[in-house]
């Protein structure tokens, strides 16, 4: 029976190893920071598990090439926030060059939308970055709400997020989906009474989705229609 039958009222999705693989390009951004500041470069797999937190803690755990970087320091050391601030730089100057969807993506959120399910981006990717992406790749036109990790005062696993996009619809979280790869969607999403979904193929810091206890894990988003 497909999941429609129940008749989700919004359904928000992850971005980054959710309805996307953006770690080449981020990989690509981290480590051309790194050598603007003479330090060591990290490689894809360690960056691809320390994504899921936001661009700042991404930053943090590569300037200390450590899991728990953001344990370690903070923004307010000038070597981390001079690198952060190139980062950014070269993270836009890359334009998504690099990225891609994941496999059954864009049929999915098209039949979804055929639906006329209202969907929404809750990532803590800053939101400058967002709506170039979702255009570049053509799946702008799919949300009616797009929240970065620095729209507002909180970000996942914080429930706030996902109770501001599920008032923005005037629906009720319990009515709600949250579509995701990593623990910080799965904690959020219990959090706010959303249901919880998670897929197994993105990032979640090198740990199975499962570990969260998400409601449902699909391996495609093919499988929400």
């Amino acid at each position: 029976m497909s999941l429609m039958a129940s008749r989700p009222q919004l359904i928000a999705f992850d971005l980054d190893g959710t309805l996307i693989d953006s770690v080449p390009d981020l990989a690509t951004a981290v480590n051309r920071a790194l050598t603007d500041l003479d330090a060591p470069t990290s490689t894809e797999d360690d960056i691809r598990r320390w994504i899921g937190n936001g661009a700042q803690v991404l930053v943090q755990r590569a300037w200390c090439q450590d899991d728990h970087g953001e344990q370690l320091s903070d923004l307010q050391d000038p070597n981390i926030s001079a690198l952060y601030e190139r980062f950014l730089y070269h993270y836009g100057a890359c334009k998504g060059d690099a990225t891609r969807c994941y496999p059954g993506v864009k049929t999915a959120l098209q039949q979804l939308h055929e639906h006329s399910i209202p969907m929404a981006i809750i990532t803590n990717k800053p939101e400058r970055f967002v709506g170039p992406i979702l255009k570049s790749l053509q799946l702008d036109d799919y949300f009616g709400l797009i929240l970065g990790g620095d729209t507002l005062a909180e970000r996942k696993p914080h429930p706030l997020p996902l109770l501001h996009a599920a008032q923005h619809f005037d629906v009720n979280p319990t009515h709600c989906w949250m579509v995701g790869d990593s623990r910080n969607d799965i904690l959020a999403a219990k959090a706010a009474g959303f249901f919880s979904i998670g897929v197994p193929y993105g990032y979640n810091h090198g740990e199975p989705i499962e570990a969260a206890r998400p409601d449902l894990v699909v391996d495609s988003l093919i499988s929400l229609v």
